[in-house]
């Protein structure tokens, strides 16, 4: 079987000049298998009201980090569990973890799994250069700009893949040293409204010194009706450290008075916040 692998292949590079012509012809084959597979319109979900089981109810839209979204590759986590699987386009977040196969582990658009992939589809192209560009999009052509167009309407309405939330480009957020008051943060519980292009609007939080906004996944906990909406838009350093609803620790956010064992509290609630939740870091308190 090799033997005639490699006998076809010496004969087409003889014919086309080109070094290793079947690899590309592979890879091209693949896309035009996929690409068939994702826009042919005989695989529209079709939808019969009679028949639709209730939906679980999904989470509301979320922003991501370009971090925080590489973690939706579908490969397993630290539990042996699949993790879902999200791609990218345009900003928009999908959970195509419906098209595990073909955009999971060994499928073959795996490569685009916990990306932003605008560029990359628009273009049909593997290359890592077109991973994660977020600027390039507005560079397309105008035929690549209606080929993202499609990908985009095929997977809302075709395979029906949930729109999670937006990933925002590191250029575009805000930075980590601006100093920020109390009333900067009252103005962000997630409430306002919402950035152009984001999935959700923002919900300050501050610990410490340092500003969180964790509507980048937190937006069940601490959106509007959650269980921690009343730290939304707040410095939560004394309530968080005392583990407390009292509104008086959320009005005095002093911690100095705090036993150790609360410090340790507000540590830990900190290390989460960076290193778990991997809520990005907005600006600092102004002291």
């Amino acid at each position: 079987m090799f033997e005639i692998i490699n006998e076809l292949s010496s004969r087409l590079e003889i014919l086309s000049g080109i070094k290793g012509i079947l690899g590309y012809i592979c890879i091209a084959t693949a896309i035009m298998i996929g690409h068939s597979w994702v826009n042919s319109g005989s695989n529209k979900k079709s939808i019969d009201a009679d028949s639709v089981e209730e939906e679980e109810e999904r989470d509301p839209p979320r922003n991501f980090t370009v971090k925080q979204l590489a973690y939706f590759d579908g490969k397993k986590d630290k539990n042996d569990e699949d993790k879902p699987v999200y791609l990218a386009l345009n900003t928009i977040v999908f959970d195509v973890s419906g098209g595990r196969d073909f955009y999971g582990p060994g499928g073959p658009y795996e490569v685009f799994a916990g990306h932003e992939c605008g560029v990359a589809l628009a273009k049909m192209s593997f290359e890592a250069e077109h991973l994660d560009d977020f600027e390039g999009v507005d560079d397309l052509n105008f035929g690549e700009k209606a080929e993202l167009d499609n990908w985009i309407d095929k997977f809302m309405h075709y395979r029906n893949y949930p729109v999670m939330g937006n990933v925002i480009p590191d250029g575009k957020m805000p930075s980590s040293e601006r100093i920020l008051s109390k009333a900067d943060l009252a103005q962000h519980t997630g409430t306002q409204e919402k950035p152009e292009n984001y999935g959700a609007a923002p919900i300050y939080l501050a610990l410490g010194s340092k500003v969180f906004d964790v509507s980048f996944g937190g937006v069940t906990m601490y959106g509007p009706d959650c269980a921690y909406e009343k730290f939304a838009g707040r410095d939560a350093s004394r309530a968080l450290a005392k583990m407390s609803f009292d509104p008086a620790d959320l009005e005095n956010t002093d911690v100095s008075d705090c036993t150790e064992k609360q410090r340790k509290t507000l540590d830990d609630w900190i290390k989460t916040f960076e290193e778990r939740k991997l809520y990005p870091i907005i600006g600092k308190l102004e002291k």
